[in-house]
């Protein structure tokens, strides 16, 4: 109880930055905004999905994007309690050694949760609904936040490994951008050439996307016959559980040596 409470105050510090620094929240919050608003209305009308509305493709789709978007932000933040000497003040204290870490990740998990929010609104706004059940529905937004905080593990652990804020940005992108972009969230993948299409078969994005979007029962395109997109909700349980399991246990052995 003592550890949770360790990890309760302390992401209750990272949240209440946000109110005297918003921009923090901006990769949690906006970025969803701008790329629902972007391709909508810029390539909504280029790009056609079997069985259903883009839109609706789309926004199932930026729910995907919106967990793992901020990660080059929670890298960023990480490097720079290093930098400031947060960190090392943090360690001295009587508490335990990964609560430092967990309280980090769990507000980051709110911020997420709160761009969760702004993208069904504007989802909303552009056509998209859930038309599963409640059940349905929940599942999805579980399943989203599930995969947000196993990502953000991996973004905590390369801010941890990197230490200066610029470098922590460019690894964190160099591996976002390409997954986002090479993936089911905004185009489906049936179309893709064959080698491009093999790797999006096998992104974690599109499995995750693919399962919201059944869940939802939002339209899903001409889907591969492979394993990964015909148990979309499987494989997305199994990533983040395989990312938790790789992630945690690096991000809390890296904190515990940089003191030594």
């Amino acid at each position: 109880m003592g550890t949770v409470l360790e990890i309760r105050l302390l992401a209750g510090r990272g949240l209440r930055h946000i109110p005297r620094i918003p921009e923090k929240a901006v990769g949690a919050v906006l970025l969803p905004l701008v790329f629902v608003l972007l391709f909508a209305y810029v390539f909504g009308s280029a790009i056609s999905v079997p069985g259903g509305s883009y839109h609706e493709y789309l926004v199932a789709g930026i729910f995907a994007q919106s967990m793992i978007g901020p990660v080059p932000g929670i890298a960023v933040g990480v490097a720079s309690d290093i930098r400031s000497g947060l960190m090392d003040r943090l360690r001295t204290l009587p508490i335990a050694s990964g609560s430092v870490i967990a309280g980090r990740a769990v507000a980051e998990l709110v911020e997420l949760a709160g761009g969760l929010v702004v993208t069904a609104i504007c989802g909303l706004i552009v056509g998209w609904a859930p038309n599963g059940s409640v059940l349905e529905t929940s599942g999805a937004f579980g399943l989203l936040l599930l995969m947000a905080f196993a990502v953000t593990w991996a973004g905590v652990w390369v801010g941890l490994m990197v230490r200066d804020p610029d470098g922590a940005d460019g690894i964190a992108m160099a591996i976002i951008f390409p997954a986002m972009f090479l993936s089911g969230i905004f185009v489906p993948v049936g179309g893709l050439p064959s080698p491009l299409r093999e790797l999006a078969e096998i992104n974690p994005l599109t499995s995750l996307a693919t399962a919201v979007r059944e869940l939802f029962h939002n339209p899903t395109g001409n889907l591969p016959d492979v394993w990964t997109l015909q148990h979309p909700v499987t494989t997305s349980l199994l990533w983040a559980f395989g990312l938790m399991a790789v992630f945690v246990p690096l991000a809390v052995r890296r904190y515990q040596r940089m003191g030594r």
